[in-house]
């Protein structure tokens, strides 16, 4: 049995196994199905990871080495594969069988792209189709040859973080296709791809036939207003849209979010079951890598006074939050009146469409709990955040609460 077991060790598992060591949670136990310790940060050789352009596998390093200098044992190439209780997972590793105990769980499972089969891409399935994820392995880790064309699709950071690794790897870009009107990155990185590199930004357009017997040769694209265009290409490159690495959640029958998928959380990490915390990108397909690892860190003080209190509150004690379209979910989306505020004192959202500068609106029950602009007019893809001096005005006794575009 140990006191604590985070089963993930990226970013946001690393910061709270570190917290927890540091602030003497006792044994704790950080367990990852990869071979080496660090998540998806080890992949991106960019910078953006933080100060003096450090990159992706200097950040996953440095959260390694800060999380076993803290007393917090790691072990990788451990796949968790079930729950055998409330607190005991079921793992397998080659050297053979575990089962574990802990007095608290920790999900920090994170998110990855969806591949084409699940998008539901029409076509044949020949070689050549990749997410960014697989792309990156190929570049940085495993040095293989991905193609000499490639056409990418979706236009958010990630997809222009594709476009690096390709140029990289030698790859000529036909396009970069979105099925939005705009791209969703920073105009400067928009106008360097499309002006520096000469790669053309096909909007209002989706990809629907992938063409090839054996390799990819091309992709038929349908845009919005009907028109359809062949590109000649050998490699395709799906980027974007998260879904959270939910499966061991669902299998522990822990209740899962409608909006986000991932586990249903309040401000403190809770789910709906004691003793189990979630974090990460589990909770909200994505958030930057140091985001992450902040909220990782805030998880952590919370298991620990959990651990040191035993404070745990009744599934009829937390009101669901609820987001109406375009708005995709918010985060957390459970409050715990009386609580405190979600880590920052603020909630994540996102929404699936542009939508200008609507007012953003919070009701329970009929009772505005909220109303005012954004800042800035969100993006799809791309999480914003409102405060949450809302969430003191929200009744324990109410209905769901309802957030929505007024």
């Amino acid at each position: 049995m140990v006191d604590v077991l985070v089963v993930g060790a990226g970013p946001a598992g690393l910061a709270a196994a570190a917290v927890l060591a540091a602030l003497g949670a006792g044994e704790v136990e950080v367990l990852d199905r990869e071979p080496r310790a660090g998540g998806t940060p080890r992949h991106c050789h960019h910078g953006g990871f933080g100060p003096l352009g450090l990159e992706g596998p200097g950040f996953a390093e440095r959260w390694v080495r800060t999380a076993e200098r803290s007393g917090a044992a790691l072990r990788t190439g451990v796949t968790v594969t079930d729950w055998a209780g409330p607190l005991t997972l079921d793992t397998t590793s080659p050297h053979g069988l575990e089962r574990i105990t802990a007095r608290a769980v920790v999900l920090a499972t994170g998110a990855r792209e969806r591949p084409r089969a699940a998008r539901l891409v029409p076509g044949t399935r020949p070689a050549g189709v990749l997410t960014t994820g697989e792309l990156l392995r190929a570049v940085h880790v495993h040095r293989q040859h991905v193609g000499t064309r490639a056409v990418v699709v979706g236009a958010e950071s990630v997809g222009f973080a594709a476009l690096d690794a390709l140029r990289l790897a030698g790859v000529d870009v036909a396009a970069l296709v979105t099925e939005h009107p705009r791209h969703q990155t920073s105009p400067a990185r928009a106008l360097d791809a499309r002006l520096r590199r000469g790669v053309p930004l096909l909007t209002g357009a989706t990809v629907a036939d992938i063409l090839g017997r054996g390799r990819v040769s091309g992709v038929r694209l349908t845009h919005r207003d009907g028109r359809t265009a062949h590109v000649p290409c050998d490699t395709v490159v799906f980027t974007g849209d998260f879904v959270p690495e939910h499966e061991l959640a669902r299998r522990g029958g822990l209740l899962l979010d409608p909006g986000t998928k991932g586990p249903a959380t309040d401000g403190a990490f809770r789910t709906d079951r004691r003793g189990v915390f979630a974090v990460g990108n589990l909770l909200h397909a994505v958030e930057p890598a140091r985001a992450v690892a902040r909220e990782g860190a805030a998880a952590g003080a919370a298991v620990r006074r959990y651990l040191a209190e035993g404070d745990w509150p009744s599934a009829s004690a937390s009101v669901p939050l609820r987001v109406a379209a375009p708005l995709a979910w918010i985060a957390p989306n459970l409050v715990t009146p009386d609580e405190p505020l979600p880590y920052g004192g603020r909630f994540a959202l996102r929404t699936a469409e542009f939508v200008g500068r609507a007012p953003l609106v919070i009701t329970q029950d009929g009772r505005t709990l909220h109303h005012a602009r954004l800042p800035r007019p969100p993006v799809p893809n791309r999480p914003f955040h409102i405060g949450g001096d809302w969430a003191a005005r929200v009744r324990a006794d109410g209905g769901p609460v309802r957030i929505a575009f007024g």
